[in-house]
């Protein structure tokens, strides 16, 4: 008869291994180019799937936060001025930081919720919810 230590060892050995490390979110960088005085950003639309978010809401806060005016062209997005990548990057981690990742947890597993005059990230993983500002 083999001991508990021996059948504890044998069914470790059975079980799938516990993954413990945690991989990086990590936001793709945008890409697009100039022409003449505007802005042409073509992968608006990947970075807002990406980070399951409305594409209207994640230009909304980037139109603001840049002080430019802009408007989504089929698959692009066109800014009526010449912005810097690194200055628009540095926006869309703003806006991961604040409308994706979860106060709490540190997860992007979130989603928005509106109720009533209030937007609330809900986090599907942990299961906080806190607000964040609803006028961008």
């Amino acid at each position: 008869m083999e001991t508990y230590e021996q059948m504890l060892e044998e069914a470790y050995k059975k079980i799938k291994p516990v993954e413990t490390k945690i991989e990086r979110f990590e936001v793709p960088k945008i890409e697009g180019h100039f022409e003449g005085t505007k802005t042409i950003l073509t992968n608006v639309q990947q970075i807002a799937s990406y980070v399951r978010r409305d594409i209207n809401h994640v230009l909304k806060y980037l139109l603001r936060e840049l002080a430019t005016s802009g408007k989504i062209e089929g698959n692009r997005v066109v800014l009526q001025t010449k912005i810097p990548s690194t200055k628009i990057n540095e926006k869309i981690q703003q806006y991961v930081r604040e409308f994706v990742f979860c106060k709490e947890c540190g997860k992007p597993d979130t989603e928005l919720k509106k109720q009533d005059a209030f937007m609330f990230v809900n986090c599907l993983a942990c299961g906080a919810k806190h607000s964040v500002r609803a006028k961008i």
